[in-house]
């Protein structure tokens, strides 16, 4: 089954740019993104520029309408994801576990749609 591992977190908990703190938080991620290769649960990821950089799209009575920035305000912002296709829930979460931003942040766990099932 395939999960994506949402990672949302508050900019300023996260470690300062240049800072051994972040530096040791990039360690982490490099680390997490060698483990789900190893392991060949991997399918995709990114990380995501700043919510100054998005557009939100939304249409209203036929019309549509857009507005800088994200669609929520709120303080946890979607920095990144990953995509693993591991068996089970549990297996997700050992992985999200290894994403360094759940030390300050939250790591969603949510499974993928299949609307092409084998068989």
């Amino acid at each position: 089954m395939q999960y994506m591992l949402l990672i949302y977190n508050d900019p300023a908990l996260e470690p300062a740019y240049g800072t051994p703190d972040f530096q040791a938080m990039m360690a982490g991620f490099f680390a997490a993104n060698e483990r789900m290769k190893a392991d060949g649960v991997l399918r995709g990821g990114e990380g995501l520029q700043g919510t100054h950089t998005a557009t939100s799209l939304r249409i209203k009575a036929g019309k549509v309408e857009t507005m800088d920035g994200p669609f929520a305000e709120t303080r946890e912002h979607l920095g990144g994801y990953y995509v693993i296709d591991v068996p089970d829930l549990d297996a997700a979460l050992t992985y999200a576990a290894l994403i360094p931003a759940a030390h300050f942040g939250t790591i969603e766990v949510r499974p993928l749609m299949d609307y092409n099932p084998a068989g």
